[in-house]
């Protein structure tokens, strides 16, 4: 394979950059190639007297094309050619990037070959492999994609066009740029993309209409600050929630989807990798995980009680009585410990940088103060065991004998529920105050 008035730069792991001739060769011993458009696009000295080898190793590669591996070797050579295809085209400096998660069939040796940079990642997964691939990069922008040939790398424009733009996050929209037939099973796209698409959009307000796209681009520095750490297919989701929580400037181009190039299944389990979006969306939502189903429970919960506590409910022919009673007390612990746990996981949260700040939960948080809850919780607790008292004093007067469960009940009930509902309240009252507490890291000076 020969690339006519082409310059290639062989970039090293470790920054080095080296000129070469004006041609690419098959020479697999050459492991890694940048392409720098042709001479007439790019010429060899700067005006300032530099030439692109110094400008390259001052100022880097505008682009990255990364591909996540694991035994591709039978579709890498076209994921290859097309990505170098768009970069010679479209006058861009840059390179492809193979982030390679322990291929076994040569695909290694096979993207050098056709003349890609190969990093070996041995953290399984695919998000494992994207994270070291972004970290490898050395393209100020990265544009990655799956290497099964299902999409087109010779048709980056959009995505790189909105990159100089200056967004920070470019998604493709597979639903908006063509699914061709065949290219994804009908259960992902009318039921699983659409629904965890919509899910992620309520909870985290994203503007990505399609979350689980395999093409998007990045701005390198911008992605490396949201920490993502995710190593299996819910990076995707962990991208566009982090993005979205770090006020990323995010965008989105249309793309299409094609059938893949694979002669095996793909790696994709559909209702595995679908629960662990699902579980990655909802634990990063802790709202509504957590305080609005607590929040409904706990209302619901405390309005029953109340009413019950008169006295029994008919309507129609359906009575509510002690029994509704106890399921009712239920519901209100199980609420006001759901609440109580948003709380912690909101403060966790939004210091990982895994929940959006919010001004106003620090402010009422600020003047709930441990000591406050602990007083608060006591006179709860005292109520519980007031309540209790007057119902011996109740048994007690009726000579100790077997009493009416729908009365006694009636006492008893509120007085556990009440006791539970204080000892609850100061064990997250703890829990919030060690949360509060941040261990001092001072400086570490080194001793000559």
């Amino acid at each position: 394979m020969t690339c006519q008035n082409s310059v290639s730069i062989e970039a090293q792991l470790d920054g080095d950059i080296a000129i070469s001739d004006g041609t690419v060769s098959d020479d697999s011993s050459r492991q890694e190639m940048v392409v720098v458009a042709d001479t007439s696009v790019l010429p060899w000295q700067h005006t300032d007297g530099r030439s692109i080898a110094a400008v390259l190793a001052e100022e880097g590669l505008e682009l990255t094309i990364l591909m996540p591996c694991l035994n591709e070797a039978r579709t890498l050579p076209a994921c290859i050619g097309k990505a170098r295809s768009f970069l010679e085209r479209a006058g861009v400096v840059g390179e492809v990037l193979v982030a390679d998660n322990g291929s076994s069939d040569g695909s290694q040796e096979v993207a050098r070959h056709h003349g890609a940079r190969v990093i070996a990642v041995s953290e399984k997964g695919y998000g494992s492999a994207l994270i070291a691939g972004i970290r490898a990069a050395h393209g100020r922008f990265v544009i990655m994609g799956d290497s099964d040939d299902s999409y087109d790398f010779s048709r980056l424009d959009l995505f790189l066009d909105r990159l100089r733009e200056g967004s920070q996050l470019v998604m493709g929209n597979r639903f908006a740029g063509g699914i061709q037939a065949g290219a994804m099973p009908p259960l992902h796209r009318y039921v699983g993309n659409p629904v965890l698409t919509t899910l992620g959009r309520l909870l985290f307000k994203s503007p990505c209409k399609d979350f689980h796209c395999g093409l998007r681009g990045v701005e390198r520095d911008a992605i490396l600050r949201l920490d993502l750490s995710a190593a299996g297919m819910e990076f995707a989701s962990e991208m566009v929630v982090k993005a979205t929580i770090g006020k990323l400037r995010i965008a989105e181009v249309p793309t299409s989807l094609s059938p893949d190039g694979r002669d095996r299944p793909p790696h994709l389990r559909s209702w595995r990798d679908g629960w662990r979006h699902l579980r990655f969306l909802l634990l990063f939502s802790p709202r509504g995980l957590f305080f609005y189903p607590g929040a409904f429970m706990f209302g619901m919960g405390m309005l029953a009680m109340l009413r019950l506590l008169i006295g029994p409910v008919v309507i129609g022919s359906i009575g509510f009585d002690i029994n509704t009673l106890m399921y009712a007390s239920a519901a209100t612990v199980i609420g006001w410990q759901s609440m109580i746990f948003w709380v912690s996981a909101k403060i966790h949260g939004t210091r990982e940088g895994i929940v959006s700040p919010d001004p106003n939960f620090d402010r009422a948080l600020g003047q709930i103060t441990l000591e406050r809850v602990l007083l608060a919780s006591l006179a709860v607790f005292l109520c519980g065991i007031l309540i209790a008292i007057g119902s011996v004093f109740s048994w007690g007067g009726e000579g100790f004998h077997a009493l009416d469960p729908s009365h006694s009940v009636r006492l008893v009930i509120p007085a556990v529920t009440a006791m539970l509902l204080a000892v609850q309240s100061a064990n997250g009252a703890m829990f919030v105050a060690l949360l509060k507490i941040r261990k001092s890291r001072p400086d570490v000076i080194e001793m000559q």
